[in-house]
């Protein structure tokens, strides 16, 4: 089915090319988040990569890479965004955030992600919650898949070590 609605999309079918991103927001905004942890960001990086999706379409090669290019793509946008929010000087010494009540599995999911470093976090939540392998995770992060397996393998000893004292019946990965 999607890769149908891929095919006509690069064919100029403009309603195929919306349920496509419309299947993928999700994914789009997890990933944005897992980055920036910023709404108004996260939202700028959606509508960006739906953009360049429209755009750069035509110029993917195979239709099976769909998700792993497109994600690359969210990946790349965060990371401009991360660029030039060094370059900025925040006046305030608390940044302002809407307050969204989230489940608390996914509130706990986040604070373990949150205490690892960016490189085990982006690679956990693509293997965890997207469901890539590590091959297509090496693909999205232009790394070598074996980088992807040890990384993968640290940021869940991490997890393991630090939230083990939880309960030790309780297997966290």
């Amino acid at each position: 089915m999607e890769r149908d609605l891929i095919k006509r999309a690069k064919q100029g079918d403009q309603d195929a090319f919306l349920k496509l991103m419309d299947s993928q927001m999700q994914t789009m905004y997890k990933l944005a988040w897992t980055y920036l942890k910023n709404e108004d960001n996260v939202a700028d990086i959606v509508q960006d990569t739906i953009l360049t999706c429209f755009e750069k379409l035509p110029t993917l090669r195979d239709e099976k890479y769909f998700k792993t290019w497109m994600m690359k793509i969210v990946i790349n946008h965060c990371k401009n965004v991360l660029k030039k929010e060094k370059r900025i000087v925040h006046m305030e010494s608390l940044p302002e955030e809407a307050f969204v009540e989230r489940e608390y599995s996914n509130r706990e999911w986040n604070e373990m992600l949150d205490s690892l470093g960016e490189k085990y976090r982006t690679i956990l939540l693509l293997y965890y919650l997207e469901n890539f392998n590590t091959r297509e995770i090496s693909q999205i992060l232009d790394m070598n898949e074996s980088t992807v397996r040890v990384r993968l393998k640290r940021g869940r000893d991490k997890l393991v070590k630090e939230y083990s004292f939880v309960s030790p019946a309780v297997s966290v990965l």
